[in-house]
């Protein structure tokens, strides 16, 4: 018999990174190339689901992503992610992006993005995982709006 996973607050799920923009992350008009921010993304989005699992994942869905402002060489880029919805094996991660200017301070955000990801066992299949709490006002708007955003992809499946 297996014992039911033990809920968590979507809290503490959150993961932050922090990475300063070089020259080999340029594009050819001298920003950062997007798909360099994609790779953060994924990566910031991957970290949350394993702090939540406490399995490995893979990604299976990134819902559109949308670059409103560039990021620029030099600048800071800091990804913000956590988890929104969680399936029977499968989560919903939201990934924040703002780009810093690390002299002045200056913040610009960038875009938001949502990734859905399967937990892992050992043999590589899908695993259960806990379900999330949602403990302010804020945390349930958003669990009912990840929740719409999987019935949409369910349903263009």
């Amino acid at each position: 018999m297996t014992t039911p996973l033990e809920p968590k607050p979507i809290r503490a799920s959150r993961v932050q990174i922090s990475q300063l923009m070089h020259l080999e992350h340029a594009n050819l008009l001298g920003n950062v190339h997007g798909g360099w921010i994609m790779k953060l993304v994924d990566e910031a989005g991957a970290l949350a689901c394993m702090r939540h699992s406490q399995r490995r994942v893979v990604t299976v869905a990134i819902d559109s992503m949308v670059f409103r402002q560039p990021i620029r060489i030099g600048d800071l880029v800091l990804l913000t992610a956590e988890i929104t919805y969680t399936g029977k094996t499968s989560m919903e991660v939201e990934v924040h992006v703002s780009a810093e200017n690390p002299i002045t301070g200056d913040r610009t955000y960038t875009n938001t993005a949502y990734l859905v990801y399967v937990a892992l066992d050992n043999e590589g299949k899908p695993t259960a995982i806990p379900p999330i709490i949602a403990e302010t006002d804020e945390e349930k708007l958003r669990m009912e709006q990840a929740k719409e955003r999987q019935r949409r992809r369910l349903q263009n499946k």
